[in-house]
């Protein structure tokens, strides 16, 4: 089950050029070129006549035309030509998505086109700011539903087994965790005093010896998350007030697109507030940076395989509060979605506060 009414990333500006480029979407096929000014388009992939996809054709200026009996369709999905007849037939029409560009990637929109409001894009306040570098990313496919991919992005504790040579080590095991609900989604984080800086981090920090460490998981429904890193000499570290001088920080956007129940497109780039025009940290981020999402995409892929094959009952650990937390919420929303509900999420809140009390 998805979220439809919401932005999602389809493709990166870099992948998309003039020619036909079939993506399947929350399960439903989906076809992307750009214009010959460079505006791109989305149309559902299938031809109403037999459902060839349209990407199994060709490009006709700026429109698509079938590869199986030539109904040409222009970007807003009419047919403008049916071949061997005398006029458009009725229903000869093809869906068109909305989409926006921003921060290098190609957002659309799957939901009610009334609904689609760019200003509901994850806002990146450190994107174009000169005092913060920026790690270009990447993308990757996940072989697992992308819940248990928001599950992974809501538990920094998975750092200490899963990334011992990149993002955690020992300290990352047993301090715990602090879960904040919002109205965009859920919250994580805890500080970790006095510690050892990990070794993707290391390379990286501006100062000797040990560290104050905060991680901060957070994820926006349906599948965005904010990962905020920060470093700070031993005894530094605050919430409130000015940080050391030498502070680290790092905060990595990621977004997951569900292609269907079983497979999901990651996309990231992060941001940094040291080295920010050197190019050799931001390749030596990229590298380091898809290694460790690497070992996510080892682990994820074997629990969606041992979930849906499981013979056992699995259990829940106090880690799994956050995510937890965010799946029920998200399960609202959806519900909300398909029966028309206004519930906002902030009263059933505090109805369920009510009855836990």
């Amino acid at each position: 089950m998805f979220l439809r009414n919401a932005w999602y990333v389809a493709a990166s500006e870099a992948e998309l050029g003039e020619e036909l480029y079939p993506v399947t979407l929350l399960n439903e096929p989906v076809v992307l070129y750009r214009k010959s000014d460079g505006t791109p388009v989305a149309l559902e992939d299938a031809c109403p006549h037999r459902k060839l996809p349209l990407s199994m054709g060709r490009r006709k200026g700026d429109n698509i035309e079938c590869g199986y009996h030539g109904l040409t369709f222009d970007c807003s999905g009419s047919c403008v030509r049916a071949p061997g007849s005398r006029r458009i037939p009725q229903g000869a029409k093809v869906r068109s998505y909305p989409l926006a560009v921003r921060y290098g990637l190609i957002w659309i929109w799957m939901g009610d086109l009334e609904l689609a409001d760019e200003t509901k894009i994850c806002h990146v306040p450190e994107w174009g700011d000169p005092a913060w570098g920026l790690n270009r990313g990447d993308s990757m496919v996940i072989p697992c539903n992308y819940l248990y991919m928001t599950d992974n992005l809501l538990d920094p504790a998975h750092v200490a087994w899963v990334h011992q040579s990149s993002f955690g080590n020992s300290a990352c095991a047993e301090e715990p965790l602090q879960t904040t609900v919002t109205d965009a989604g859920v919250i994580v984080s805890r500080w970790m005093r006095d510690v050892e800086v990990a070794p993707f981090y290391a390379k990286f920090v501006k100062f000797k010896g040990n560290c104050d460490r905060k991680q901060h998981y957070e994820v926006h429904y349906p599948a965005q998350a904010i990962i905020k890193a920060l470093f700070t000499p031993a005894g530094t570290g605050s919430d409130e007030g000015a940080l050391h001088e030498h502070v680290f920080l790092m905060n990595s956007y990621n977004f997951m697109t569900p292609i269907d129940e079983s497979n999901t497109r990651y996309y990231w780039f992060q941001v940094r507030n040291f080295d920010t025009e050197n190019e050799d940290v931001s390749r030596q981020f990229d590298e380091d940076v898809r290694h460790a999402f690497a070992e996510d995409r080892v682990v994820l892929s074997a629990v969606h395989k041992g979930m849906a094959n499981k013979r056992s009952p699995n259990i829940d650990l106090a880690s799994d509060s956050g995510p937890l937390r965010f799946r029920r919420n998200l399960s609202k929303l959806i519900a909300q979605e398909q029966h028309g509900s206004l519930i906002p999420l902030t009263e059933q809140h505090t109805a369920e506060q009510k009855m836990e009390a």
